[in-house]
C-alpha cells in the first residue's frame, strides 16, 4: 500500500511537470543545445545571481569558450574580463581551474559520475546534481536556494537551514519529490517555480500549481518559511585606492591576491590611509604629486558589508614604470586591455579616462 506521504511527493512532481509544459521558461540560452559543459556554466553564473543578470553574460562567455578545452586554455585574465560586473568572482576563478582539472584528468571531456562532479572546484552536491539532471536526464535531487523556499513553504519546514538537521530534512524531501523519469522536466520545473511563483516577498500563490497541497499557503506562513535568517547590520568598511595617473593618461593597476575581496582582478593599489597612499605614490612612481588629491568616495554594497572607497588622484610623469611587473600595469582606458575588473573600478577609470583624469563629479 502507497504511504500518504510517497503519494504526497509524487504528486508534488506530477504537478509541477504539469504547469511547467505551460509557464516554465523554455527559452533560455543554456536550454539549447544542452550539454553538461553549457549547463554546468550556466549553474555557475545563476550562483546568487538572477537570470535577466546571468543571460548576456552567459552568451558572451560560450561564445568565447565554447568548449571545456577552450576555457581551461584561456588565460584567466581572459575569463575574469568576461566575468567583469558579474559579481562574486571566485565563481570565474574556479570555473576556470575545474575546466583545467577536466582536461588533465579527464581528457577534456566532462565527467560522468556524481562525486567526480561534485569535487569540481566550486560545483558541491546541489549544483552536481542540477547539471546531471538538466543534461543527461539522471536522477539526483537539488536543493539551491529557490528549491529549499519551495520544499520549506508546501511541506511546513520550520527551523534554519543553517541547521545540519533541518538541511538534511529539506535534502530527505527533495530526494523523494524529484521523479525517476523526466527528471530534466522537473528539475528545471521546480527551479522555475522558486524563482518567478514561490520568490522570497509576495509570493504568487493563486498562480501556484501546488497551492492546495501547501502548508504555508494553507496556515498563512509565506513570509515565515523557510525561517528568515537573524537580520545583521551590514559594517562599514573604508579604504582608500591611489588613482596615479601618467601624462599619457595610463592608470596603475594592481592584481589583487587570488583570496579575499575582489580575488584576481585588477584594481588601483589599495591603503588604509591618506598618508600611507602618500608615501607609496612618492617611493614608487617617479615625478608623482606630493599629496594625491581625494576625489568623491565610492560605495560598492557586498553580501556581508560595505565599502566605501575614497579615490586619490595623483598625476605622475609619463616615464613612470611599474612598481612591481608582475602585479602591475600601466591600464589605458581608451584601449583596454582584457583584464578583470570589478565594476566601480571599471567606472572610476572610464571617468578618469573621459576627462583626462579630473572628471568634475568625481571631486568632493
Amino acid at each position: 500500500m502507497t504511504s500518504p506521504q510517497r503519494d504526497a511527493t509524487r504528486d508534488f512532481a506530477a504537478a509541477l511537470i504539469d504547469w511547467h509544459g505551460h509557464h516554465g521558461r523554455h527559452d533560455l540560452p543554456w536550454q539549447r543545445n544542452r550539454t553538461a559543459y553549457r549547463v554546468w556554466v550556466s549553474e555557475i553564473m545563476l550562483q546568487q545571481t538572477q537570470v535577466a543578470t546571468v543571460v548576456p553574460y552567459y552568451e558572451n562567455f560560450v561564445q568565447h569558450f565554447p568548449d571545456v578545452g577552450t576555457l581551461a586554455a584561456a588565460p584567466l585574465d581572459d575569463v575574469l574580463h568576461l566575468w567583469s560586473g558579474l559579481g562574486y568572482y571566485a565563481r570565474a576563478r574556479n570555473l576556470h581551474r575545474a575546466a583545467q582539472r577536466i582536461v588533465a584528468e579527464h581528457g577534456g571531456r566532462f565527467p560522468k559520475g556524481f562525486e567526480t562532479v561534485a569535487d569540481l572546484p566550486g560545483i558541491g552536491r546541489s549544483t552536481a546534481g542540477a547539471i546531471l539532471a538538466l543534461s543527461r536526464g539522471e536522477r539526483f535531487p537539488i536543493l539551491d536556494g529557490n528549491v529549499r523556499r519551495v520544499l520549506s513553504r508546501h511541506f511546513g519546514v520550520d527551523g534554519s537551514t543553517s541547521d545540519r538537521a533541518i538541511l538534511q530534512k529539506l535534502w530527505d524531501l527533495s530526494n523523494r519529490c524529484t521523479p525517476t523519469t523526466r527528471v530534466d522536466t522537473y528539475t528545471q520545473a521546480v527551479m522555475d517555480l522558486g524563482a518567478t511563483v514561490c520568490v522570497r516577498r509576495r509570493p504568487s500563490c493563486m498562480s501556484c500549481p501546488l497551492s492546495a497541497t501547501c502548508v504555508a499557503y494553507r496556515t498563512g506562513r509565506q513570509e515565515q518559511l523557510p525561517t528568515p535568517r537573524q537580520a545583521r547590520a551590514r559594517p562599514l568598511r573604508e579604504v582608500f585606492m591611489l588613482a596615479a595617473v601618467r601624462d599619457d593618461g595610463d592608470v596603475l593597476l594592481e592584481r589583487r591576491p587570488e583570496s579575499g575581496v575582489w580575488g584576481g582582478l585588477w584594481c588601483l593599489p589599495e591603503f588604509a590611509s591618506v598618508a600611507e597612499a602618500g608615501v607609496y605614490a612618492q617611493q614608487a612612481l617617479d615625478g608623482a604629486s606630493a599629496r594625491p588629491t581625494p576625489l568623491a568616495p565610492v560605495e560598492h554594497a557586498f553580501t556581508h558589508f560595505q565599502l566605501v572607497i575614497t579615490p586619490l588622484l595623483a598625476h605622475c610623469s609619463g616615464s613612470a614604470g611599474a612598481p612591481d611587473p608582475a602585479r602591475s600595469v600601466w591600464y589605458r582606458a581608451r584601449e583596454p586591455a582584457k583584464l578583470g575588473l570589478p565594476a566601480p573600478i571599471r567606472l572610476l577609470l572610464e571617468h578618469l579616462a573621459g576627462a583626462a583624469g579630473c572628471q568634475p563629479q568625481l571631486f568632493d
